[in-house]
């Protein structure tokens, strides 16, 4: 019966400590030696050029912060990259598949509930791509049109409450990813494609001949987006936000945000031309984690 007891309390123990690690990011991959960071397939913040290979400025971003939690765990952490979906980004960091994500996602309140967000690092407005001959410059010109959005993205809202402001009447179809959304439009399904305008301009970029598409119409919103982190881990947070504002205060930041949003980018040699402006400035010069619902036009 002793030894029974003495089993039953080290397995406590054991699913204890496991519990706690589980809680505690720092523990988790100082315990591993990895870390594992979500990533994306096609957006300009991150993106793949093949064979397992992402890149872009919050992909290096995040890079830049492992090395400073290799710095605070003592040893170099390998990178798992995970690649994630719209859909499953926020149950991976949940569930502890990833334990970082830095692709493009938007922080708002909603999402707060259920993870927890970094300082915001890049402001974003969303807006509509087009065929550069559709003769669609504005909000007003989508009626009677076909209109594409991501699934599980906060554009599907934002181009639904536009269409009842503005009394446009259009179709709405979804991609499962934005590589999806934008292959709609290239191929004629679409007549235009509703999303973050880093993301048009990544995929325009990319496309066979970007000369044939164009961004047109006004900002339907300005968004935050922030890297996502689990749920109340004070301090992997703290860490991962130290690293962000060591960035956005040493100036390095600024250099690698010219790198991929400004300069010419592989796998095509084309430039985003998406200059630095000046929302994303005031969020470098005053970091914070403050959600969209913050920024919105009242």
């Amino acid at each position: 019966m002793k030894k029974q007891l003495v089993a039953l309390a080290v397995t406590a123990l054991a699913v204890s400590g496991a519990m706690a690690q589980a809680n505690d990011t720092l523990a988790k991959i100082k315990a591993s030696g990895s870390i594992s960071l979500g990533v994306r397939d096609s957006s300009a913040l991150s993106y793949t050029i093949g064979n397992g290979k992402y890149v872009g400025f919050h992909t290096e971003m995040a890079e830049r912060i492992v090395d400073d939690l290799s710095k605070k765990v003592g040893k170099k952490l390998n990178i798992n990259y995970v690649l994630v979906t719209s859909q499953n980004r926020i149950p991976l960091v949940q569930n502890g598949t990833v334990d970082l994500e830095c692709g493009s996602t938007t922080n708002n309140a909603t999402r707060a509930k259920d993870v927890d967000f970094a300082y915001n690092t890049y402001m974003e407005v969303v807006r509509v791509a087009v065929k550069a001959n559709s003769g669609i410059k504005d909000l007003k010109d989508l009626n009677g049109k076909t209109v594409a959005t991501t699934t599980g993205t906060t554009s599907v809202q934002i181009l639904r409450k536009n269409k009842r402001a503005q009394g446009v009447n259009f179709n709405e179809v979804m991609g499962k990813d934005h590589s999806d959304s934008f292959l709609l439009l290239e191929s004629g399904r679409a007549d235009a494609f509703v999303m973050d305008a880093s993301i048009l301009a990544k995929n325009i970029s990319t496309a066979k001949n970007p000369k044939d598409f164009k961004i047109v119409g006004p900002e339907l919103s300005v968004e935050p987006i922030a890297c996502m982190m689990r749920k109340d881990d004070t301090a992997f947070g703290k860490v991962v936000n130290e690293s962000i504002a060591r960035q956005m205060k040493d100036g390095s930041l600024a250099k690698l945000y010219n790198k991929w949003m400004v300069q010419p980018v592989p796998p095509n040699n084309v430039a985003l031309n998406l200059p630095l402006s000046a929302a994303t400035k005031e969020a470098w010069a005053h970091p914070n984690n403050k959600p969209a619902e913050d920024f919105a036009v009242k």
